[in-house]
């Protein structure tokens, strides 16, 4: 049968996030990650927010809890997946799936939107000409390159017949692109929804199927956050905002 309901989430508050943050905050041109993209932790804060989703999870009733975990390979996704499942003790298969790592920023990447016009300022005007939606930095991908990936990963979904509800921990961008796979949104609708409603960090996305479509059943859910007296964050990714 396949899946039949997504609950997508964004990884909790990552050190990167923490650190783009500052940066941009100082107008500073780098942002001082502290590791490699893929190998970024969890902050404090983030911790709490898996905890939060975690108990969120098992407060759900048994015929509404996920069958299966796939995730992003990425420390802070994958971290984020494994808290929660220990706070909710279910005890999941997690599949980590390269497909649903974040968006490859090339040679923008650790860069502030300030560092891309002040380093690469040709760069950060083809941006501008095509668009958040379409433009690669070199090296890396655009927000249309991860789109294919998503629809790689929904194929496989439908494939499985394992499970018919899937929790799914990733990225901001792949959360977006869910969406804008699923619901068949245009270049203009998913960028208004980024612009105007960022995801947040540990918030839930929920994707429901009828017949051969895709419904939005809740995006960006945060109550569990607030119930369990956790910091809600929304810092765009690093790369995510302005021209970088």
């Amino acid at each position: 049968m396949g899946a039949t309901e997504l609950l997508l989430v964004r990884h909790g508050e990552s050190a990167a996030n923490v650190a783009a943050a500052r940066a941009e905050a100082a107008g500073a041109e780098q942002i001082d990650v502290p590791a490699r993209d893929a190998d970024v932790e969890l902050s404090e804060n983030g911790l709490a927010q898996a905890r939060a989703l975690g108990a969120w999870l098992a407060a759900l009733p048994e015929q509404d809890r996920p069958q299966a975990v796939w995730s992003s390979p990425y420390r802070r996704a994958a971290d984020t997946a494994r808290v929660a499942l220990a706070e909710a003790r279910l005890d999941l298969p997690l599949l980590l799936d390269e497909r649903l790592r974040d968006r490859d920023l090339g040679i923008t990447d650790t860069l502030t939107a300030a560092g891309v016009r002040a380093r690469y300022p040709e760069e950060a005007e083809r941006r501008r000409w095509l668009g958040k939606f379409y433009h690669r930095p070199p090296g890396g991908e655009s927000w249309a390159d991860v789109a294919l990936r998503v629809r790689s990963v929904l194929a496989d979904l439908a494939r499985q017949d394992r499970a018919e509800r899937v929790l799914v921990t990733a990225h901001d961008a792949v959360v977006l692109l869910f969406r804008y796979v699923c619901e068949r949104l245009d270049e203009g609708e998913i960028l208004a929804i980024a612009a105007s409603q960022g995801v947040r960090n540990g918030a839930i996305t929920r994707l429901v199927a009828a017949g051969d479509e895709w419904r939005l059943a809740a995006y960006n859910v945060d109550e569990h956050l607030a119930q369990a007296g956790t910091p809600v964050t929304s810092e765009p990714a690093v790369g995510e905002r302005g021209t970088a």
